[in-house]
């Protein structure tokens, strides 16, 4: 016999339904509001929508008309009824409108997109176990999930999570050999690049439509001359002697993460630093359901375990991997010194020594 149903219980998850279903349905029309521009020409100042739709370059009023109304009703952007004119608040700037703002997140939108577009490839995958290929997932899923670590990187590599590791900073400063393994198409290694012009650096990824991008992104910046980007898995690293590895949101992605460990200890130079930026997650699944912890799981059952899948050993560690036994793989490459050096909201920094 099944339990009786609590009425209060079911609105209550009937109601958690609805704000969820209101948000997927979101993801489209906030894509579309972003090409179009709409969020940009909002944040100039607030506007009708026949003047919204002007100032956007000539849009269709109507399709404007609704879109507006579809994120006043998100909570995405204000309205006021008495002018009906349509505004953007400074903290809706930072999310929708701001590329270099922390919580700038309309990378978010397009790598959901791509997971939905992936969804018929990872559903084999959950039949066969196998794995899905980086970059074959959908569309340009590495793209979007270049632009969305980007504002992160931004706001913290340089700020806060170098200066945290031990002495690392001041060898930057007067010229250090840095390897960013797993760079994708390269945001991470051009900020450092930028911020520390005595230093050389070099990033590696597997993906080669990634390195074409970081290529150009280094030409584009000006730093030709003390960047390179070369396709190679972590394992392959042909480079010695490094005062500086980074992996930045990369190692759980990995399919021989003990063995990419083992390797990052013989390619550092005698005293040199392994710095792992990670998703932050406690050590036991219940300390990751939570809004940062389910985002992580779902974007991890669709990108992260079938890419570890489709490579050696297939550890499939997952984005919530946690401190604890991301710690035991580094260690068992052979580092004697490991520690949590930093933590945001959304990521922790992991030396190792």
């Amino acid at each position: 016999m099944s339990a009786p149903i609590d009425e209060t219980k079911l609105h209550a998850f009937v109601g958690k339904m609805l704000g969820d279903l209101g948000g997927a349905m979101s993801v489209p029309t906030v894509r579309l509001g972003a090409r179009l521009g709409l969020f940009d020409a909002l944040a100039q100042a607030p506007a009708t929508a026949a003047e919204l739709a002007r100032r956007a370059g000539g849009l269709h009023e109507r399709y404007v008309r609704e879109w507006a109304l579809a994120q006043a009703a998100n909570g995405y952007v204000d309205y006021d009824p008495a002018t009906e004119q349509f505004s953007l608040s400074p903290e809706q700037a930072m999310v929708f409108h701001d590329p270099d703002s922390p919580v700038y997140l309309i990378a978010a939108f397009e790598m959901v997109a791509a997971m939905i577009e992936a969804e018929p490839k990872v559903e084999e995958c959950f039949r066969h176990g196998t794995g899905v290929r980086w970059g074959d997932h959908a569309g340009c899923l590495f793209c979007a999930t270049g632009a969305f670590f980007r504002p992160g990187y931004l706001n913290n590599i340089v700020q806060t999570w170098i200066p945290a590791l031990d002495g690392v900073e001041a060898r930057l400063r007067e010229g250090a050999k840095v390897a960013d393994v797993g760079c994708g198409v390269g945001f991470s290694t051009l900020l450092m690049a930028q911020a520390y012009p005595q230093s050389r650096f070099t990033g590696y990824d597997f993906h080669e439509p990634s390195i074409e991008e970081a290529r150009r992104h280094a030409q584009a910046h000006g730093l030709g001359d003390r960047v390179r980007f070369e396709v190679s898995t972590a394992k392959d690293v042909a480079g010695r002697d490094f005062d500086l590895v980074t992996m930045y949101d990369c190692l759980h992605d990995m399919g021989d993460p003990r063995g990419c460990a083992a390797h990052m200890r013989r390619i550092l130079a005698p005293g040199g630093s392994w710095m792992i930026i990670e998703p932050v997650a406690g050590d036991r699944p219940e300390e990751n359901l939570n809004p940062v912890g389910r985002l992580y799981y779902n974007a991890s059952t669709m990108i992260c375990v079938p890419t570890s899948l489709d490579q050696e050993v297939g550890e499939a560690l997952g984005a919530q991997a946690g401190e604890a036994r991301l710690s035991q793989i580094v260690r068992e490459g052979g580092f004697e010194n490991v520690r949590r050096a930093a933590e945001g909201p959304f990521n922790m920094v992991l030396e190792a020594r």
